[in-house]
């Protein structure tokens, strides 16, 4: 078999591992996962990193040339270490440098949602729905909010190394203080947790974003119906700017938030109303690829 490709998709609580046979052909030779165990620190997170790979290499008989990493950061383009990153363990770290040196193989980094736009690129909705597509935005909406940009099939990553994060742009007062340190960004406004702390602001109840969503669906909860509409606004207002700056050919919409089927109607109806044009075309879809599109855009990473 000529070049298999391997993608690593490092998480805070787990790292998972695929092995596909090409760029042509998505079903894994191998997929297999362990725990990153992160508490342990960063050196123990590399150390978890070479285990899988001799893991992988065991079970599957092969040898990589390149893997692929999905990382919850970026790498800084002039640093050569990790920044932005969710788990905290790895900012400041020349991860790439160290896994080198530790698997003795060349090794591609990109976010997350880089990886999402990639594999859903190759593999999911857009080479289902939109095959002709140039420009890829990519959305994760769930505990944060991220996004990647593929332009002709490859990940766009900017001079900064930040090409796509929307998630800290600027959005509404109302969303308060973001980690980041900035007032206000869409993350503030449109993540999960955000929502629920509307909700809370509303009723001073605690409750899931399911069960918001769920009373939303009944009609029998004006607090979860101001929350939802208040997600549909917003989204429509947060991917107005984006649109208005790359005009992408599709938008695909990852993250637990992702699922809440407004988006797809009065969250367009609301990118209709801001948008600069006169009206929208790009389409908003659902992916295509699950929970595979992290691992699998890992792998894309080496492909070609």
């Amino acid at each position: 078999m000529s070049n298999p490709l391997w993608g690593i998709d490092l998480g805070g609580t787990k790292i998972e591992g695929v092995i596909l046979p090409s760029a042509n052909d998505a079903n894994p030779l191998l997929r297999t996962r362990i725990d990153t165990e992160a508490y342990k620190g960063y050196d123990h997170i590399v150390q978890q990193i070479k285990k899988l790979v001799g893991i992988m290499q065991s079970e599957s008989g092969l040898t990589p040339g390149r893997i692929g990493f999905g990382t919850p950061g970026e790498l800084d383009p002039r640093l050569q270490t990790m920044k932005n990153c969710n788990s905290t363990e790895l900012n400041g770290q020349p991860l790439r440098k160290d896994l080198e040196a530790a698997l003795q193989v060349p090794v591609v980094l990109a976010n997350d949602a880089n990886c999402f736009a990639l594999a859903e690129t190759h593999w999911g909705v857009v080479k289902q729905q939109v095959p002709d597509a140039r420009v890829v935005f990519g959305i994760i909406m769930g505990t944060g909010v991220g996004g990647g940009i593929v332009i002709n099939g490859q990940v766009w990553n900017g001079r900064h190394g930040i090409a796509g994060e929307w998630g800290h742009n600027y959005l509404d007062e109302s969303g308060g203080p973001c980690y980041c340190g900035k007032v206000g960004c869409v993350e503030k406004v449109l993540a999960g947790p955000a929502l629920q702390l509307y909700y809370k602001s509303l009723t001073g109840r605690s409750q899931t974003l399911k069960e918001i969503v769920a009373a939303f669906s009944r009609g029998d909860d004006p607090a979860a119906r101001k929350t939802i509409d208040r997600l549909a606004y917003y989204f429509g207002k947060a991917v107005s700017v984006v649109t208005n700056l790359l005009d992408p050919d599709v938008i695909v919409v990852g993250g637990g938030v992702g699922n809440i089927d407004v988006i797809y109607k009065a969250g367009v109806e609301s990118l209709k109303n801001h948008i600069f044009n006169n009206g929208v075309e790009v389409p908003v879809l659902r992916p295509a690829l699950g929970d595979s599109a992290g691992v699998f855009g890992a792998a894309a990473l080496v492909a070609g």
